[in-house]
């Protein structure tokens, strides 16, 4: 294990027994460290991470730890890029062990201390808890917090990239991401393209990372009858209907769908769209679609759990997913397992999802592009029973390989001293 062992100051509580897990062998205490999860003001953050934490849970014990930054509230300082709030000590999420906690910071002025005062606030938890191992998802800052707490107990740390925990970095956390993936015992990614990154812009052994690919919830992402969904949502039954499922948000190329869906819908008077989700842009969105002339076009749902978000995508014609920048796009399988054809940005990992059987490629950032790909895939004859067929792994295969990936860190690890 790389780092030091147990320092001389450190008290350790007595551990509780842990039943045995499913797949056998020793049970192992893993303390999950995450600020992405969902929240009662924005609940499709973080839904993947929700997933796997679940599935995980139910082969071994698992705490889910949950770090908050409280911003101080000064003028003209705010996060301007996701919704922010706070829960409380006593929140809970579905199937998990979840304790939220606080530190302090500042909106971009403390940026470069936020992952130092996460470790001083986590370490306590995790010495309390008494975990064999941390497994931190999103790097920096509290994949680093996670690494510092969990040096300081002596215990391995694997860290597990998202997306723009890797492929958005730059300035201070560019060079803390770098420090985070060189120190953790070994780097989880969710797609071949972020494995290279993690290795080819930061350095990472490749010895040390490893992809472990997402899965979905097959009782609830499955082909529905479009008729039916579209009767139950109050969408023409005649519409062409684009689907966008996401956080709102320049980055997730907004600004282009709308501009590439403006010019579908002057020529294609059934053409409708539907944003699902919620975000920062939320408020300007109408005067946007004003603007483009497109406001009785398009709904707007809101934010919603997955049975929802599955009754819109079975309800489309096409879901689109035209970001800057992904990790493993989990909305596209979601989409293909429920039968329903694709446009996404060419990304991240994007291009080992989306084949020409199930959906099209596009570069990121051009709304006429986007455009003509979306016309494309409207009219297009999809075989939408095979696609589905194609993706059928679940969380429980998700969890089963994470789990492995701790013991095989535990199994290289030396001695922690207890």
């Amino acid at each position: 294990m790389n780092g030091v062992g147990l320092s001389s100051d450190t008290v350790l509580s007595p551990r509780p027994p842990a039943p045995d897990d499913v797949e056998g062998g020793t049970p192992l205490r893993i303390a999950l460290v995450t600020p992405i999860l969902p929240v009662p003001y924005d609940r499709t953050r973080g839904r993947y991470i929700h997933e796997t934490a679940r599935a995980l849970s139910g082969l071994t014990t698992v705490r889910v730890f949950l770090p908050q930054v409280r911003y101080l509230r000064l003028p003209g300082l705010a996060p301007r890029s996701f919704l922010h709030g706070e829960v409380g000590p006593d929140y809970r999420l579905d199937g998990i062990d979840l304790e939220p906690y606080t530190y302090p910071g500042i909106p971009g002025v403390s940026r470069a201390t936020n992952g130092m005062v996460g470790a001083r606030a986590l370490t306590p938890r995790l010495r309390a808890f008494r975990p064999d191992l941390v497994l931190a998802y999103w790097i920096y800052p509290d994949g680093y917090a996670a690494l510092r707490a969990s040096r300081r107990l002596g215990v391995p740390c694997i860290v597990g990239a998202r997306g723009s925990d890797i492929h958005v970095r730059s300035g201070i956390n560019a060079y803390l991401t770098r420090k985070v993936l060189a120190g953790a015992d070994q780097v989880l990614t969710v797609s071949e393209a972020m494995r290279a990154a993690a290795i080819t812009t930061f350095g990472a052994h490749p010895v040390k990372v490893r992809k472990i690919v997402n899965g979905i919830d097959t009782a609830v992402f499955h082909p529905r009858e479009r008729g039916a969904m579209r009767a139950q949502l109050g969408v023409d039954p005649e519409a062409r209907l684009v689907v966008y499922v996401g956080r709102f948000v320049e980055s997730k190329g907004l600004i282009e769908l709308l501009q590439a869906f403006a010019a579908i819908a002057s020529r294609d008077p059934r053409a409708r769209l539907a944003l699902v989700g919620d975000g920062v842009m939320r408020g300007q969105l109408p005067a946007l679609l004003r603007a483009h002339g497109i406001e009785s076009r398009v709904h707007l749902p809101g934010g919603m759990e997955p049975t929802g978000v599955a009754e819109w995508i079975g309800a489309s014609d096409v879901l689109t997913l035209p970001s800057w920048s992904e990790g493993y796009p989990n909305v596209v399988v979601e989409a293909i397992a429920c039968g329903c054809p694709v446009v996404v940005s060419d990304v991240g990992g994007a291009g080992e999802i989306v084949r020409k059987d199930n959906g099209l490629l596009v570069p990121p950032r051009d709304p006429a592009a986007l455009e003509r790909a979306l016309a494309q895939a409207l009219v297009a004859d999809w075989d939408r029973t095979a696609m589905a067929a194609s993706m059928r792994r679940g969380w429980h295969d998700v969890a089963v390989d994470t789990l492995d990936a701790c013991r095989q860190v535990l199994a290289n690890a030396r001695p922690a001293g207890r």
